[in-house]
């Protein structure tokens, strides 16, 4: 199935959640003078126009970056990303993680993108053409797993599937833990999403089985429209860099002000 498309989504809250964390992570790896490499398994295009109709139809950023951004003071990685995206490709743009990862990282640095769908893969490719990346139409796991251990060794890997192949819930812990056996000192990132009827849920314990030591956050939110399935948004890390933990609560924070000033009259 390969019928995903993230621009109907761009910017919303589980995706302020994802790529502030990343933006925070690769932030704080790169200020180690030490090259890395970054590898996304489900990049998506990279970028994306919120002013399409698309984006507009479902309001999902209208009610997630829009609102969520001031939260975010203007030196905050995050922000400075945000902030870099607009100045290059219009101000109605929003960053996927791929432009985030690119935005963040140095010249040493290696960028591994992977899509599998056509159209996403094609956009992708093209607005790639100057980030210095290399660019895959493969599946991510496999990817994944032919790239690592990667060169530089050192570095982070995101794991960002769309979650419309349900067996992708019970399949995630074995690639992770096929992964980290490969790569045993990646910082390995998995975002899922958080529905109605808890899927995520037998897929997080065999995790926490498998990585004790994982990093487990999630964040609660309203359903963006009447009828939509999710209600939040997760994050489990393999290696979570120092300081992580605090940058996650931080966020939350910043998430229950939002929460907060909606339930205001």
């Amino acid at each position: 199935m390969l019928s995903y498309q993230h621009l109907y989504h761009a910017g919303n809250l589980a995706d302020v959640h994802k790529h502030a964390a990343l933006a925070w992570a690769l932030d704080y790896l790169t200020r180690k003078d030490k090259p890395l490499t970054y590898i996304e398994t489900h990049a998506g295009r990279g970028l994306y126009d919120l002013s399409a109709d698309e984006a507009v139809k479902t309001g999902e950023a209208a009610a997630g970056i829009a609102r969520a951004e001031p939260l975010f003071p203007p030196d905050h990685p995050y922000r400075l990303r945000l902030d870099e995206a607009r100045a290059q490709y219009g101000a109605r743009v929003y960053p996927g993680s791929p432009l985030i990862a690119a935005l963040g990282l140095r010249e040493t640095d290696t960028l591994h993108l992977a899509e599998l769908h056509p159209q996403e893969h094609a956009a992708l490719a093209a607005a790639a053409r100057d980030w210095g990346a290399h660019v895959h139409r493969k599946d991510g796991f496999e990817l994944a797993l032919a790239l690592t251990p990667p060169t530089p060794r050192r570095g982070l890997m995101l794991i960002d599937p769309s979650y419309e192949v349900k067996a992708d819930y019970a399949a995630i812990p074995q690639h992770m833990a096929q992964i980290h056996r490969k790569w045993n000192v990646g910082v390995l990132i998995l975002w899922y999403p958080i529905l109605k009827g808890g899927a995520h849920g037998p897929m997080l314990r065999a995790l926490e089985t498998a990585f004790p030591d994982g990093l487990r956050h999630e964040l609660r939110f309203p359903p963006a429209r009447a009828g939509h399935r999710m209600e939040g948004s997760g994050l489990f890390t393999v290696n979570p860099p120092y300081g992580l933990a605090g940058e996650l609560a931080a966020i939350a924070t910043r998430f229950a002000r939002l929460s907060n000033s909606a339930a205001k009259p």
